[in-house]
């Protein structure tokens, strides 16, 4: 029997294994098509404010349980640090409802905003302004994140709207007009809330209707007919983001009137087809018209 030398087995060894198939790397996967039933996993925008200054609101959503998408400083010329990929989830909603959703973090993106909040008062809460160069820079970042996710304007949202009974941010201080003006949010407009107005001074309706009207909206209210103090909690954060000059929980006609207007869309107008009209019939050819 012929010995083979050490490098020659070597060799021969090496050249088996290759003939061996080797194990797939991973799944064989087909991205040709596509399924028609499927969504974006984001369907709102959160917005808070920090309660803190720049340096510890860093700390709190960098080292801490909670976090958001981006925080936008309160420098001179603002900025946004962006925090968490909109890709992954932020913790930043917490214990949250709006309409059918719970716990929206997982189909949110968070914002937060630099901004001390609110100090206590002999004369009551007093709340921080937001500087102008602050809210231009959110405006241009909610455009891009509508235009990528397809962002209803319903649903750029507050804290407080998620979390009305633990929640205060972003304040009655926020300019939502502002956003809404720039076409990102939905806003009751004035002449329907003026032209229903003189009815709900002539007639308030009862607590019931606010909070079937306010579980309509969107917000998480028991329906108990009482002006219990999770009702009252609600009417303020509605107020402070729809009528800011006055917000002290109380149902009252104007509140009424912006809630009816927000709760009742404009029908669709369906254009008219006009009629098809036929074109007079042509004489033959080598004939004379009549009348």
């Amino acid at each position: 029997m012929k010995i083979l030398p050490l490098a020659a087995l070597s060799t021969a060894v090496a050249l088996l294994a290759g003939c061996a198939t080797a194990p797939p790397a991973g799944p064989r996967l087909d991205t040709t098509l596509s399924a028609r039933s499927q969504s974006d996993r984001i369907k709102y925008i959160i917005i808070h404010y920090t309660v803190s200054d720049l340096p510890r609101s860093i700390k709190i959503l960098t080292q801490q349980e909670v976090s958001a998408h981006y925080l936008l400083t309160d420098t001179e010329q603002p900025f946004f640090y962006t925090l968490v990929d909109e890709s992954r989830q932020a913790n930043h909603a917490g214990l949250s409802s709006w309409k059918i959703y719970n716990q929206l973090n997982s189909a949110s993106i968070g914002i937060e905003i630099v901004n001390p909040g609110f100090v206590e008062t002999p004369q009551g809460r007093v709340y921080a302004p937001f500087p102008q160069a602050q809210i231009d820079q959110l405006i241009l970042l909610l455009k891009q994140i509508v235009a990528r996710h397809d962002i209803k304007p319903e649903n750029i949202l507050g804290h407080n709207d998620i979390a009305p009974q633990r929640k205060q941010d972003p304040g009655p201080m926020f300019p939502w007009k502002q956003l809404a003006d720039a076409g990102l949010v939905a806003w009751p407009e004035a002449s329907r809330v003026a032209a229903r107005l003189p009815g709900y001074q002539e007639q308030l309706p009862d607590v019931a209707w606010f909070q079937r009207k306010l579980a309509q909206h969107g917000y998480a209210v028991s329906q108990t007919g009482e002006l219990d103090q999770a009702t009252r909690n609600v009417m303020v954060v509605f107020q402070s983001k729809y009528r800011q000059s006055l917000y002290d929980g109380v149902p009252d006609a104007e509140s009424a009137a912006i809630l009816d207007v927000l709760t009742s869309p404009l029908p669709v107008m369906q254009m008219a087809i006009p009629p098809t009209v036929m074109p007079p019939p042509q004489p033959a050819p080598g004939t004379v018209p009549t009348e």
